[in-house]
């Protein structure tokens, strides 16, 4: 009977861990990652960020009410479908011999190797689910939503319509831990990078020292481009010709100075007619 209790109470452990535990991991990495660009977005602080913005004529600044819109949505998603869908990953990584405990946990080398499979997996389950949920049939009703921003901002990472938020924000990035059967340590590590990329992803500034995010700011003003989160998919399948074609890929690169991309490479001049 003790031995039953206790193989009980770390079992009820472990699930807490990777439910509860990753709920508030990946809340605070994501709201942590937001909160600056969230004050930059309202109130136009710093001012000297503002020459990065991508869209620079749309929410500079952004209204209040519409950020409280985004919050209220995100925090929807994170809550209320976000936390049951935990269990659920839990139970199907649970399944595959994922662990939580001390004891397993895998070597630097291991987890460079699950990394780079890691997202692989996410590539292939973001571009697929991405792609269909643009279909006309689908995407008046689910992820029409998402597309209210033309201009996104970063908190719009995960404003989407709950099953979208499932199926596109919380899957893809379960699947490579899933089909690797690894460690907790290693699911964080992943999820975490996954947050703070899609943040960047979203934000509407092409900031010096970070990934940039023209390719998925073009796909919020175009819709029909750059499905994909490394581009591997867009590339593969052609959803990238107009972007490569655009401006904005001219711009997407990793800027290493303090000069925009904006000025680095500049609107063509219009010719005036003689």
């Amino acid at each position: 009977m003790n031995c039953y209790c206790l193989l009980l109470v770390i079992y009820w452990n472990e699930m807490l861990l990777s439910t509860v535990g990753s709920f508030i991991f990946t809340s605070s990495v994501f709201w942590l990652s937001n909160i600056f660009l969230m004050v930059l977005d309202v109130t136009g602080w710093p001012a000297a960020l503002l020459k990065y913005k991508i869209q620079n004529s749309k929410n500079c600044p952004l209204r209040l009410s519409d950020m409280k819109r985004a919050i209220k949505v995100a925090l929807f998603n994170q809550i209320v479908v976000g936390l049951p869908t935990s269990f659920l990953i839990y139970w199907v990584m649970k399944w595959r011999g994922c662990t939580c405990s001390p004891n397993d946990l895998p070597t630097f080398h291991w987890v460079v190797f699950e990394l780079s499979v890691f997202s692989l997996a996410i590539e292939i389950g973001f571009y697929y689910s991405h792609r269909l949920l643009h279909h006309p049939k689908l995407y008046r009703h689910i992820h029409k939503q998402h597309h209210e921003w033309t201009a996104p901002i970063s908190v719009v990472s995960i404003y989407a319509h709950p099953v979208e938020h499932v199926l596109s924000n919380m899957i893809p990035p379960a699947l490579g831990p899933i089909l690797m059967g690894s460690h907790l340590a290693s699911s964080w590590l992943f999820w975490a990078l996954v947050l703070m990329s899609t943040t960047v992803a979203h934000c509407g500034y092409h900031l010096p020292f970070l990934p940039s995010p023209e390719a998925h700011d073009y796909h919020h003003l175009k819709f029909n481009q750059n499905f994909g989160v490394l581009g591997v998919l867009d590339r593969f399948h052609g959803t990238d010709s107009q972007f490569r074609a655009s401006l904005a890929y001219q711009r997407h690169f990793l800027l290493l100075s303090t000069v925009p991309v904006s000025q680095q490479v500049p609107e063509p001049s219009k010719k005036t007619s003689e």
